[in-house]
């Protein structure tokens, strides 16, 4: 074994991937995929292990590699390591040891040059997203599907938008509470870029109103034993919600009053991280009025709409400042993908203050009425 960690870490830039077949009797995993990826921060390795139907997923480093292998690699007779240009197949000798066969190969790994240099992806297009398969995403083979480019564009956004901020935190093990999860795809994408690519210790917990869907999200959660992430039918406005610490709070496209909700509870619970992409912000439509400089934006419906979406969410961001958090607003995607594109960013960085003056003045001026007020109140 020390001969095949030598050949992994030492030739690393080179390797595309390693496959351990052949399990003698007794072994856990039928077959184990190991894949070069960054692992807290410097280099590492991704073990894919395969028991039956179920896929499950273990982050080493370099330095760890060796202990996993003398414990782990020995239990199968066949290990093939792919490199860019050869491929090395170690067979188990009937007394000890492994003999090796060198053949070449026309493996090459991904390489960008000069300005025609394809953009990359924190989650590659063929990368093993098991998960994305189930969840349309990905073809069996791991490739984009044609109708879900936007889709991947949007998921890999939403990968650096968390990892920008989560990368900066030194804390191993989060909890996080997903409002309006529906089918899960950006869920699915926080559990394994966190727990799977980054190798933390991560606990997700969805909600939806819709039971098919919970339930459809639990058996894709169960099937790749991603044990950390649960989903349940629950309704943000009536409670009965998650009671443990959290550290963080996602709310994508939760519509209309039910991001107000879920920015409630983040607040409340004093959540660390708020991740929201809210949408449908009806209830400022359908209540503000003239009476102020902006009354030329209430003028007609399109810009009255389109004017009061933005007052909803200045004000939400306003108040979350109030309530002691950083608050950046970021286009979560381009406009052209999803009109709803929007997201507030925010950390909590100080202790309340709670003046909310400014947005009572707007609100005394233009008549208008935001649930999260209300409940912060």
């Amino acid at each position: 074994m020390r001969e095949i960690c030598s050949e992994l870490n030492g030739n690393r830039p080179l390797v595309v991937r390693a496959v351990f077949s052949s399990p003698y009797a007794g072994a856990e995993y039928t077959r184990i995929v190991l894949r070069p990826v960054s692992v807290k921060g410097g280099d590492g390795w991704q073990a894919e292990r395969f028991s039956g139907v179920k896929v499950f997923h273990l982050n080493l480093t370099a330095a760890e590699l060796s202990g996993w292998l003398e414990e782990t690699g020995t239990c199968y007779r066949q290990i093939t390591v792919a490199e860019e240009g050869r491929t090395l197949t170690y067979s188990k000798r009937a007394g000890s040891g492994y003999k090796v066969s060198v053949s070449g190969n026309n493996l090459k790994r991904p390489a960008a040059r000069g300005n025609d240099r394809k953009k990359r992806y924190l989650l590659e297009e063929g990368e093993p997203i098991p998960a994305l398969v189930d969840l349309g995403v990905f073809t069996e083979d791991f490739k984009v599907k044609a109708d879900k480019r936007d889709k991947f564009r949007q998921i890999n956004r939403f990968a650096e938008i968390l990892d920008d901020v989560l990368s900066k935190s030194e804390k191993q093990e989060l909890t996080f509470v997903d409002f309006g999860c529906g089918k899960s795809y950006l869920t699915f994408i926080a559990y394994y870029f966190l727990a799977v690519k980054r190798g933390r210790k991560v606990k997700i917990v969805g909600y939806d109103l819709k039971a098919d869907v919970v339930a459809f999200c639990n058996s894709v959660a169960e099937k790749y034993g991603y044990d950390g992430l649960s989903f349940f039918a629950g309704d943000v406005s009536k409670g009965g919600l998650y009671e443990g610490e959290v550290d963080g709070v996602l709310t994508l496209h939760a519509c209309d009053t039910a991001t107000d909700y879920a920015l409630a509870y983040a607040v409340q619970k004093g959540a660390e991280f708020i991740f929201s992409v809210p949408c449908c912000q009806h209830e400022v439509n359908g209540t503000v009025e003239k009476g102020g400089d902006f009354d030329l934006l209430l003028s007609h419906g399109l810009f009255k709409e389109r004017f009061s979406a933005l007052l909803t969410d200045a004000v939400r961001a306003e108040l979350l400042k109030e309530e002691g958090y950083s608050v950046d607003v970021l286009e979560f995607v381009d406009f052209a993908h999803s009109p709803k594109n929007i997201m507030l960013r925010a950390r909590k960085t100080k202790k309340p203050s709670r003046g909310f003056s400014r947005v009572e003045e707007l609100m005394e001026k233009y008549k208008f009425s935001l649930r999260l007020y209300e409940l912060l109140k």
